[in-house]
């Protein structure tokens, strides 16, 4: 099955990625043959999974959530789904404040 993930570095930062085989795909960035990004924050660890009929589905999941900010991405991986809004909308009233005050 395809999957969308997100891995933590041993940075804090995180990783996302789609993948059909996520066993062998984290053995990978384990083992440095993953990402570059990934091979430079050694170990990582599996903290979000997403399962897709399509892996052009799982990618276009992986997508945008690599736009995503940090707290939003932890929403996400803790499941607190009602803070993803929040944290949306917060970012475009924050966009559309400065585009207003820009234009005035």
């Amino acid at each position: 099955m395809p999957y969308a993930y997100i891995l933590e570095c041993c940075d804090g930062s995180d990783y996302t990625g789609s993948t059909h085989n996520v066993k062998r795909r984290l053995w990978q960035h384990q083992n440095a043959l993953g990402a570059n990004d990934t091979a430079k924050r050694l170990p990582v660890r599996l903290v979000y999974l997403e399962e897709f009929d399509q892996i052009d589905r799982a990618f276009q999941r992986e997508k945008p959530i690599q736009k995503w900010s940090r707290k939003k991405k932890q929403a996400l991986i803790t499941g607190h789904f009602a803070a993803l809004a929040d944290l949306a909308a917060g970012q475009n009233a924050t966009h559309y404040q400065f585009d207003k005050e820009s234009s005035e």
